[in-house]
């Protein structure tokens, strides 16, 4: 009997329940036993029995499936899971069952399905036995080919629309084709501090949103004389995480105040730094003539930006997603790499990008020398001139509320 129907029975009927209840019991008991001695006709039977008493219990019906599968009935095994599924449809070891015997039935593609279903239900942190676990290392094979062979033919249909299409489309249709199928994780947009409605998550934008590129990466060679220049100088790098005492570090705790992450400050969280400005004079002209974001106490930011070597930045996101991030490559050794998203490029000197630091991304330095990229900021180029003024009036007005003049910690 379930515990609402038990809820409503008086006093006066306990005698009833309490036996009802025990019967119940002895009923489980009974079937575990069968089961585990191989008499699966009177398991089915104390199972039958027990439903009839608790119908809500999807354990009970598991078991009879497996009773039943035992047995070679697949038609009773799935009749069973099905009830079982009726009343907890994401129930994990229900659609792992259901997925093996539809496997066995000749049903591949729908097990297939089955089985990615009951994936997604897998319990996190949760033990599993050694037949479970083994059936989910298959369910795994047979869900993965089968997202393989869908995935080619979807393509292939594809074929025949390619006509027309720009390299920006074409890549979207593949995001779309494997995030459809579960091939790649959905990334979005998530800002630390500020979120604008409306703006798409893109993790590298379009060049020809940004004319200005090709003025900055003709200026690689002189903005790289005036980078070794200053590189020698340790004192003018700081470090780029640099968060006071109480203030939770998280992912940032290694390096925290480390050099190991360093910058060339040119404009931080809106100050221009003027002796850093005066030692890189070309590089300081080529960033004034830049669309960097004007807001007061916050941007522009424009650095050199040093990853020593054997270092990892860690999975992280920025904090606005009115702006948008270039990189610049000045140095970059071999077994350096940069991930935003699902997208994973590697840094090439004098090719320059734009990205989306709002989505979660993350750097490395695997080799035995020091990486150095040159950072700033720009408009997110969808949005309208009064919409930027509007964002930095917002900006502003947040911070005079609160009595704040910059923020420290890095542009992260």
């Amino acid at each position: 009997m379930s515990q609402k129907r038990l809820s409503f029975v008086s006093q006066n009927d306990s005698s009833r329940v309490i036996p009802e209840q025990e019967r119940l019991k002895r009923l489980k008991t009974t079937a575990s036993h069968a089961l585990a001695v191989g008499r699966l006709s009177d398991a089915i039977q104390a199972l039958s029995e027990a439903t009839e008493l608790d119908g809500s219990d999807p354990f009970l019906h598991l078991s009879m499936a497996g009773a039943y599968r035992a047995l070679g009935n697949h038609v009773a095994a799935l009749g069973a899971l099905e009830q079982a599924l009726a009343m907890e449809p994401k129930f994990f070891l229900g659609l792992l069952m259901k997925g093996s015997l539809q496997e066995r039935e000749g049903e591949t593609r729908s097990a297939a399905i089955t089985y990615g279903r009951a994936l997604a239900q897998l319990p996190h942190g949760t033990p599993l036995d050694a037949p479970t676990q083994n059936a989910v290392e298959h369910a795994r094979k047979v869900h993965h080919r089968y997202v393989q062979e869908l995935s080619e033919f979807v393509k292939d249909a594809l074929e025949v629309e390619q006509g027309g299409v720009t390299d920006a489309e074409a890549r979207r249709v593949d995001l779309f084709v494997d995030a459809t199928l579960g091939v790649r994780r959905i990334y979005r947009q998530e800002p630390t501090d500020y979120y604008y409605p409306g703006l798409p998550a893109v993790e590298f934008h379009e060049r020809n949103a940004f004319p200005r590129l090709a003025e900055l990466e003709a200026s690689t060679g002189e903005i790289t004389e005036e980078l070794q220049a200053v590189m020698g100088r340790s004192e003018h790098f700081t470090p780029y995480v640099s968060y006071p005492d109480g203030v939770p570090l998280d992912q940032w705790s290694d390096l925290n105040r480390s050099t190991r992450w360093s910058a060339y400050h040119f404009f931080n969280m809106g100050r221009r730094e003027v002796e850093n400005c005066k030692r890189c004079p070309k590089t300081t002209r080529l960033l004034e003539r830049l669309p960097q974001p004007q807001v007061q106490g916050r941007m522009p930011a424009a650095m050199f930006s040093v990853l020593r070597a054997r270092t990892r930045i860690p999975p992280h996101t920025g904090v606005a997603n009115v702006r948008l991030v270039v990189h610049l490559p000045l140095i970059v050794p071999p077994g350096c790499g940069f991930r935003v998203g699902n997208v994973t490029r590697e840094w090439k000197v004098g090719e320059a990008w734009v990205f989306d630091d709002t989505i979660e991304h993350e750097a490395w330095n695997d080799s035995d020398e020091d990486r150095v990229v040159m950072i700033f900021d720009v408009w997110n180029p969808l949005l309208s001139e009064a919409e930027r003024r509007m964002v930095a009036s917002v900006m502003t007005s947040i911070d005079r509320f609160n009595g704040i003049e910059s923020v420290s910690g890095g542009n992260l």
